[in-house]
């Protein structure tokens, strides 16, 4: 017996703003996995010019249209992030 996983893709970022050519790669990943999440990341080392929490919903509104992707900010390293979000390497071939 088999047992089916959700393909959950992460792709972390600044988007410090969200820029045309983040939106694409959204655009083009979303229909490839059963969820995509956008990983906002705080990083404070970068000196972003946006708060987190603007960065976050600049990031939603940009994706609203993509059902089964979802945008989540984070300050942890991003190997626990991905954890959290219950996303898995991939099997290799």
């Amino acid at each position: 017996m088999t047992v089916a996983r959700t393909r959950i893709a992460v792709y972390p970022g600044t988007f410090d703003p969200i820029t045309n050519g983040h939106i694409d790669l959204i655009d083009r990943a979303a229909p490839l996995f059963e969820r995509l999440i956008i990983g906002v990341a705080e990083s404070p080392g970068k000196g972003p010019a946006l708060p987190l929490d603007l960065r976050v919903r600049l990031a939603r509104e940009a994706v609203a249209h993509h059902p089964h992707v979802e945008v989540r900010g984070f300050n942890s390293l991003l190997a626990h992030f991905v954890k959290e979000v219950g996303a898995k390497k991939a099997p290799s071939p």
